[in-house]
């Protein structure tokens, strides 16, 4: 039940979706470094919601460093980060509290936390989670600015209409980082929100795959083997909720390639730099860095409005008793029913089941649209 995340730098996650509040811990981090609060606050704001394609839920994500920063410099001590929860309206899911939802981790968290999970709003799987992320990731990122390292994230993907893929790497990560709806063809960009729009009206949602770029890390980067730049990297993205896939460079493509074709041959330009001729890699090799920009892509799944079977976390444990051996189960009910009532409590098991597994649409996320 570890929600920690790192060895040298790390990260620690606490909260609940309409708990008080999220928590995070960043730890490791060296003295001295800048914090610029404007800077997460930013961040936040593109992590929150927006307009019509996005989930219903409005949160201010008005964050506290509580400590680790004085006068502006981490201090070299854990830094503790609070958001608070502002509209939790934990009544909306009531009706859902014994209901596993196809697509979420309700089933999967009563199994392992044996009904004690806090299931309102997704609880501690739930992507309000992510803001303790993006808070501590701004910290990073600002970090890293300042040795010349950038990172930038487009839609690469979205309900199968396809954004241009990076050309002028650094350009278009500075041009994405001013972005609310971050693509490199704005119109492109508009066919997506329409699909988005489309799928909304249907009480359905749309995945998609982000492609992100990272820019300045020097070659010799990462370990081979268990620690490589990608089992790493990978590590923290399959933390995001709704990651199904990630791929490096060409990815799952090399499987359509020749060696000739996939290999990235060597190149050293007019001041003794070497860089690779293509990319096909994404700026690895065995795991670690060669100087060209890191390339991945992640796909994200999303959850529908129009959900049509779901699970009851109550029947369920007397259903699967049932299939094993319906012959006892029948003959146990018989037994400890009171005169009257051996059909009736049959009828009402059967009933129940047919009832919260059959057009529960009501069950469903509110979330749309990709984060």
């Amino acid at each position: 039940m570890k929600d920690t995340f790192g060895q040298s730098v790390s990260i620690t996650l606490a909260g609940e979706s309409h708990g008080p509040a999220i928590v995070t811990i960043l730890s490791g981090m060296a003295p001295g470094i800048p914090v610029d609060e404007e800077f997460i606050a930013k961040q936040l704001t593109k992590r929150r919601p927006s307009g019509a394609i996005s989930t219903a839920r409005q949160e201010a994500d008005k964050f506290e460093i509580l400590s680790g920063v004085f006068n502006g410099f981490t201090t070299g001590t854990p830094i503790a980060i609070l958001i608070r929860n502002e509209n939790t309206q934990s009544k909306d899911y009531s009706e859902i509290a014994a209901t596993a939802r196809p697509g979420h981790a309700d089933f999967a968290a009563n199994c392992k936390y044996h009904g004690f999970q806090d299931y309102r709003g997704g609880g501690h799987f739930s992507g309000r989670i992510t803001a303790g992320i993006v808070a501590a990731g701004a910290i990073c990122v600002s970090a890293l600015s300042k040795k010349g390292i950038k990172i930038g994230t487009h839609i690469a993907e979205c309900a199968g209409i396809s954004d241009r893929k990076f050309d002028k790497t650094e350009a278009d990560i500075d041009s994405l980082n001013e972005k609310l709806f971050a693509v490199l063809d704005e119109e492109q960009g508009k066919k997506m929100e329409e699909a988005i729009l489309l799928a909304k009206s249907e009480q359905d949602s749309v995945g998609g795959i982000l492609e992100t770029a990272i820019t300045g890390i020097p070659a010799g980067i990462g370990e081979p083997y268990f620690d490589s730049i990608e089992s790493q990297l990978s590590h923290m993205l399959f933390s995001i909720p709704a990651v199904k896939g990630v791929e490096f460079g060409s990815g799952f493509d090399f499987a359509k390639m020749r060696g000739s074709e996939a290999n990235d041959s060597f190149r050293i330009d007019e001041n003794g730099k070497v860089f690779t001729r293509t990319n096909h890699n994404g700026g690895i090799n065995g795991g670690i860095s060669n100087g060209m920009p890191v390339i991945l892509s992640h796909s994200h799944t999303r959850s529908a409005k129009n959900e049509r079977l779901c699970l009851s976390l109550l029947i369920f444990p007397s259903f699967v008793n049932f299939l094993k051996n319906p012959t006892a189960f029948s003959a146990s009910r018989r037994k400890s029913a009171p005169t009257g009532a051996k059909t009736f409590l049959f009828i009402k098991f059967t009933t129940a089941f047919t009832a919260r597994t059959t057009g529960f649409a009501a069950a469903s996320s509110r979330r749309l649209a990709v984060r």
